[in-house]
């Protein structure tokens, strides 16, 4: 339960310090807290990078729509950051 949330911190940093929509303004540390917390139950079974930047992306259409989140690229750095701290545990 702690790694679980540990990640889902991590995550929530990862992508405030991105920002791959363009809402974290004024500190608020916390906006993509409810993405995270539905991204990092999906990423048990993945195997590659590819599948965790489908998943974020994934997410990030059903919180938003496509027009925000954008393209699939747009979060490859994203999940090339997170995957790294998948493999490190």
């Amino acid at each position: 339960m702690a790694d679980h949330l540990r990640l889902v911190a991590d995550l929530e940093a990862l992508l405030y310090r991105h920002d791959p929509i363009g809402i974290a303004v004024g500190g608020n540390r916390d906006e993509y807290s409810p993405e995270a917390g539905s991204i990092v139950p999906r990423l048990r079974d993945v195997e590659t990078v590819e599948d965790v930047r489908r998943i974020v992306h994934e997410e990030f259409v059903h919180w938003f729509d496509d027009d925000t989140a954008g393209p699939a690229g747009r979060y490859q750095t994203i999940a090339e950051e997170l995957w790294a701290r998948l493999e490190v545990g």
